[in-house]
Formats: structure tokens, sequence, C-alpha cells
């Protein structure tokens, strides 16, 4: 028996490791939950995802605080789940980095693979869990069902296919990948920097750097993703005013800077428009500090807002900050800097300069808009429309101006030209979210509307825009259903030109995130032109068309329509030889129908979409791999109905 028993913790101690090991290991994987509790905040878009990871991550604690306490000899398998369990949430702090820290763009136009990361360090924690020997460890009972509780929040997690918000993700749709402009594209634009939270000259460097960070890591290779990226940056930095430079130009780091790498200048002594130390610092309106060469250029290029907050400043007088410009140079002789040479204009008094001539052109400009010379308006109003294009200090001043109400008023005159400025320059006043409010207060929804029924080619495909442009806001969602907005758009999309098409489609799309107003689309015929958009490959719109049968398939009425035999014969035909987008899209749609009705699910079965999915399960897009699951489950229940 003695000997046996030697014999048995021979053969075990081979098999074992010390307390000691497993201390140090449960530290290391402890040290790592504290450094993601110090993370902090996280990217708009995957806020969710990576708050639920935290919580799941913290609820391991109490386990690593009774791994620690344990004295007993550990098998080689326990040691084992630990280094795994270490691996895994190693993983998930790269994630959770990458979210907190990473480009805001690449989240969102790389949504799918980043989803697919969640979804991976949920599978490898769970893996790691599951092989952890709770009893060997003496896990108490109390945090064992912790434990438990992880593993099936973890499974839960590794089920959920949401990913991205159907809004969010029709507008990255429209912007990557349309081949022509349309009317709409800036408003897209100015809702995807607000939704990313890009709307700041701080906010846009900061991803400036994330962006090229991005850049380096792999391998400095500018495929075709990264310069879509890229590109949406550039859009961004046009809305702001700032100046469209190459991302790899290292643009976010002072030139200087380059010459002493171990010198850290003061955050408070950059420039927040060149990040590059000030030598004539000048305090605006807003209480910003700026280089005053910088903040004059920008004055100088029509601008009225201030750069960092946005907010419209109440003059452009520029101020000399003479305390900090002190401490700069203070600074300066302690650490042996030589600031740069600036190159300061003889006459910078805004109140002399073209800022000032520029207002005063905007105001004669509105004052001709109610002239009684009809060629004088019909000038004043073509200059407005291109003013109010260039950019968004021209939109605020021009409707600070009183220029909105004549603007309105201009509507109801029988000139086609007039008309036709009139309503594009309303289209481009709408960008600002201010002036959205201000145009349908002053009644423009429905004389738009009897524009895009009435007007000329260009001025009903502007009408549209503008309908789009103003349905950003909920309550301007009823205001153009209710007004009879959508039938003359339902016909635009079926009869336009295709960029009247596309303006439409974008419309609709908007108009129908409003379930009352999904009806009104139903009513108004919307399925049969979606189902000519989807058959016709050759204008690019199969997969707007199908966003917005996804929308509609959520409506009673919307899936009765969608739900015809011949719709859901052009589902399966997509499914089966479609772009990668398009099957992602159509295999949504017919989840989205065969959720609530079985007889849709039987119906596709029929066409024979279930090769087409099995087909899909092993080479389709990450989302569509996910929907193809899921349509196969149903079927398989409807098959036993």
């Amino acid at each position: 028996m003695v000997m046996d028993g030697e014999g048995d913790q021979e053969s075990t101690g081979s098999n074992e490791s010390s307390p000691r090991e497993e201390i140090d290991i449960a530290q290391e994987i402890l040290s790592v939950i504290e450094s993601v509790a110090r993370l902090g905040d996280y990217r708009r878009s995957h806020k969710k995802e990576c708050y639920g990871l935290v919580r799941r991550m913290k609820l391991l604690l109490p386990f690593l605080e009774e791994i620690k306490d344990f004295d007993g000899p550990i098998s080689d398998a326990g040691m084992a789940s630990l280094s795994s369990l270490k691996k895994a949430l190693v993983l998930a702090k790269k994630l959770l980095t990458t979210c907190n820290e990473g480009s805001k763009i690449y989240l969102v136009v790389e949504n799918e693979a980043v989803m697919m990361r969640f979804h991976n360090v949920h599978d490898k924690l769970w893996k790691a869990l599951e092989a952890v020997p709770l009893d060997e460890f003496e896990i108490s009972d109390e945090v064992k069902e912790q434990v438990e509780l992880m593993k099936v929040q973890l499974r839960r997690a590794k089920r959920r296919t949401d990913t991205q918000d159907i809004e969010l993700a029709m507008d990255m749709m429209v912007v990557l990948t349309k081949k022509d402009d349309r009317n709409a594209d800036r408003a897209i634009i100015e809702r995807l920097a607000k939704k990313l939270e890009l709307l700041s000259v701080e906010d846009l460097e900061i991803e400036t750097v994330a962006m090229r960070n991005l850049v380096e890591e792999r391998g400095n290779q500018i495929t075709e993703s990264t310069q879509q990226m890229i590109d949406l940056l550039n859009k961004f930095k046009q809305i702001v005013g700032m100046e469209v430079t190459d991302v790899l130009d290292d643009p976010a780091v002072p030139k200087m800077l380059k010459k002493s790498p171990s010198l850290i200048i003061p955050h408070e002594f950059l420039c927040p428009i060149t990040l590059e130390i000030m030598s004539d610092p000048v305090i605006v309106a807003s209480g910003q500090t700026y280089e005053r060469e910088s903040i004059q250029k920008w004055i100088d290029s029509s601008h009225r807002t201030c750069p960092k907050t946005r907010e419209t400043l109440a003059h452009l007088s520029l101020a000399p900050n003479y305390a900090l410009k002190n401490l700069i140079l203070q600074w300066c002789v302690n650490n042996n800097f030589e600031l740069p040479e600036k190159h300061v204009p003889a006459s910078s008094d805004p109140e002399t300069s073209s800022s000032s001539e520029h207002q005063e052109k905007v105001s004669s400009l509105v004052k001709d808009l109610s002239s009684s010379q009809l060629e004088t308006q019909r000038k004043a109003v073509k200059k407005i429309r291109m003013l109010s294009k260039e950019n968004p200090e021209n939109r605020i001043l021009i409707a600070s101006n009183g220029g909105i109400p004549p603007i309105v008023q201009l509507l109801s005159y029988p000139d086609s030209k007039i008309l036709e400025h009139a309503v594009t320059a309303l289209l481009n006043l709408s960008i600002d979210e201010n002036n959205k409010g201000l145009i349908t207060k002053e009644g423009a929804v429905p004389a738009i509307i009897e524009v895009l029924n009435s007007g000329t080619t260009e001025a009903r495909e502007n009408s549209a825009a503008a309908l789009f442009s103003l349905s950003m806001l909920d309550e301007n969602k009823v205001t153009i259903g209710l007004s009879d907005g959508i039938p003359p758009l339902v016909e635009l999309l079926q009869n336009g030109t295709v960029r009247g098409k596309k303006d439409a489609a974008t419309a609709l799309f908007n108009l129908s995130l409003n379930h009352s107003n999904k009806g009104r689309a139903i009513d108004a015929g919307i399925v049969t032109p979606l189902l000519q958009l989807i058959k016709d490959r050759n204008l690019g719109m199969v997969d707007e068309a199908l966003s917005i049968c996804l929308l509609l398939a959520s409506h009673p009425e919307g899936r009765n329509e969608i739900g015809q035999l011949s719709f859901i014969e052009t589902l399966v035909e997509l499914m089966k030889d479609g772009t990668p987008k398009n099957k992602e899209c159509a295999t949504s749609v017919l989840l989205e129908l065969g959720s609530t009705n079985s007889s849709f699910m039987l119906a596709a079965l029929q066409f024979g979409v279930y090769e087409h999915l099995v087909e899909i399960l092993k080479s389709g897009t990450n989302r569509a791999q996910r929907k193809a699951n899921s349509l196969l489950q149903l079927m398989s229940k409807a098959e036993h109905i």
C-alpha cells in the first residue's frame, strides 16, 4: 500500500505544478483584467459589445482570487486551462484596445471582421472556462455559480447575429460602393461624421493618427478597403474645412519634434489646427487659442466657426494671448528649444478683411431674393445655391441673414430655373442641423413635394435629395409622410434617371425607418419598382433595394407584398449567383420573411434555396453565413410542421 502510494505520488508529481506557478498565472490574468478596466470609454460603434465583454471579464475576479488562495498542487491539465484562459483574455484585451483607441472608420467599414473577432474571443473564453477543473481548485459553490453564469452569457453572445444598425449600414453602402455621386451624398457624409463622432478638428486629427497606425500595421499596403477608409476620412475633413493631406505624411507630428524626439512639448502649447508649437497665440471669440497664422487662414477661407468647438463665432477679432506666449517663451529657454520662424501678415484685422466683405455680399444677396425684378431674383438664388454648397459657414451665414424664408417663397414661382435653384439651395442649406428645423417651420415640405411632382428632371432629383436630408429629423419623417411626399418618391424610383432613382431610394429608405411610412410606401406601390431594381443588376442598386425591402418586411402588408412567389424566386436567384453582398442582403430579407411565416420558407425551398444556403455557409460573408445558418434552422422547423 505504502509503495503504491509512493508510486502514485511520484507519478502525479510529474504531472503537477507548484502552487507558486498557479499563483503567478492567476496574478497575470488579474493584471490583464485590471488593465482592461483602466481603458475607459469605447468607440460608439462597438460600445455595447465592449462593455458586455468587460462586464463578463470582471465576473472572473472572485474566481481568480480563490485560485490565488488555493495552496494545493494542480495538474498539468489545470495549468493548461489557466494558460488558455490567459491567452483568451489577452486576445480580448487586444480587441478592446482597438475599440478604445483604434480608427473609428475602420471599426465601421470592417464591422463584420471586428464582430468576428468578438465571436472568436467569446468562443475561446467559453472553451477555456469549460476546461477549468473547478473541483480541483476547490472553488466555492458561490463562485462556481458565477463562472457558470459567465459561460451561459458567452454562449448567448456567440449566437447573437445583429451587428450594425441598418441606417448606418445603408449610409456606408451608399458612400463606399457608389460609382457616381448622388445629390444627397454630402448629407449622408455629415450624418456619418456625426454618428462616428468625427465632426471636430481635434477628433479628425486623432483619427488621422489612428488611420496611419492601421496602415503601418498592414505593412503600408494600401488595399481597396484601406483606400475607401482614407477617402472617407478626407471627406470628413473637407466638411470641417480641414486641409486634405496624405495620411502617411505624418501630419499630426510637428516637424520640429522629429529633430528632438525625446522632448515632449506641453499639449496646451500646440495649435489645435496644425498641432505645432505656437509662436504667436491668439484667442478667438469662443475662448480657444490658436496660432495667429493658422486661424487667420481659417477665417479668410470664409469660416465663421471655431475649428475646435464648432460653435459659431460671435465676432472675428483675434486677441493676443500674452500669458500663454510668455509661458511658451520661458519653456523654450528652459529646454533650449528654438521656435520656428513665422510670417505674420502685415494686416490681419478681420473687420477690414475679405470676411467682412463676404458677409455684406451674402446680406445683399438675401435682399435680392425679394426683389421685384425676376432676373435679379434668379441671379441671387443661383448665387446662394452655389455659396451654400461650398462650406458649413456659408450655410450658417445665409440662414442667420434671414435667407431661408425668401428661398421657400420662391418655390411657388412659375419660373422653372428659379424653382431648380431654390430647391437645390434648400438641399444645401438643410445639411446644417439647425437649418433643417428652420426650413420645415417655414412650410417648405409641401412646396418641395410640389416641385418633386412637377419640376424639371434636375429639380425633381434635388427635391428628393432635400426630402432625404430633412428626414434625418424624426419629426420631419412624419411631416413628409403626412404631406403625401412618399408617392412622388416612389414614382421617381420607378421612372426617374439613374441619379433620380438613387436619390429616391435614399429618401425612401430613410422615411421607411418610420413605421407609418412603411404602410404609405407599400400603398404607393413601392414593391414593383424595388423588384425592377433588384432584377436589373446593371443599375447597381440591388443592395439598396434589398435594404428597403428588409425594412418593409417588418410590416404585415410589406410581408404580404414581398412574399409573392415572383419576389421570393428573385431572392433565391440572387442567393445563387449574386455578388457576396447581394447574397447577404437577399438572405437577410428571406430570414425576416420566414421568421414570422413558415410558408415563405416552404416557397423558397421549392425554388431550390437549400443548396444555395449550404454554399453561402461555406463561402459567404460572415453576416451572410450567420443569416444562412438561422434560415436553415427555420426551414428545418418548417418542414416538420
